[in-house]
């Protein structure tokens, strides 16, 4: 790509790139759904094939955040700080990288999770993406944040969505909790790896909430500093 497109492409616009890779993350964590209603089937060889797809995009991300790292340009204006940029970055990475862990670890195993956990192991995994979608849609307002200057409407839109991050974050929490006290109920009849295992599987689920609010807090910061 010339210097001068890269430039371009940057200066005009420097949230488009990042916009891209939080899309990408997103829709790594979104493949845990199918994921583990394979996993529910025990339906190794579908699980298998999502797990594929989920480090297709963890990979596909880290490309996004090789070239954004190569080409964000040193030394000329930007409207938000190049380290912020790209500590938003790894932040963002970092909900990818704890989908693939989650899928690769539960495949590697043929890891079963009691039924008894499945009503709100769903609804917990749904919350916890809920906030990487929140992320998302966050990063997505920049654009309109550059043009109206970091204030105004759109100024309080995310300012929102970050407060909804850190409630989910809550929420979160405490279904992580309940879940363990669930598994602590059945533990007995499993194995006793396994079930160590899936301790750390609620653990990892939760960290993608986590993340998602980790990416809220650093944009936050970096508005601040806007």
């Amino acid at each position: 790509m010339p210097v001068n497109t890269i430039l371009g492409l940057f200066a005009k616009s420097p949230i488009k790139p990042l916009q891209k890779h939080v899309a990408k993350v997103h829709e790594a964590a979104q493949q845990l759904v199918p994921f583990f209603d394979a996993v529910w089937e025990r339906d190794w060889e579908q699980a298998a094939l999502i797990q594929r797809r989920i480090s297709q995009l963890e990979r596909e991300a880290d490309t996004l955040k090789r070239e954004i790292r190569l080409k964000l340009p040193r030394g000329i204006f930007m409207p938000v700080e190049r380290t912020d940029m790209l500590e938003l970055l790894t932040q963002q990475d970092k909900i990818a990288n704890k989908a693939k862990d989650i899928s690769g670890r539960i495949v590697g195993r043929n890891l079963g999770i009691p039924l008894e956990l499945k009503p709100a192991f769903m609804v917990y995994l749904s919350r916890c993406i809920d906030a990487t979608a929140y992320a998302a849609k966050a990063i997505d307002e920049l654009d309109e944040l550059l043009e109206t200057g970091f204030k105004g409407r759109e100024m309080d839109l995310v300012s929102d969505m970050i407060h909804q991050l850190d409630l989910i974050e809550d929420d979160t929490d405490v279904m992580q909790a309940k879940l363990r006290k669930q598994l602590q109920a059945v533990e007995d009849g499993y194995n006793l790896i396994d079930v160590m295992f899936l301790y750390k599987i609620l653990e990892w689920v939760g960290d993608l909430a986590d993340q998602a609010e980790r990416v809220g807090s650093r944009l936050e910061l970096m508005l601040s500093r806007s």
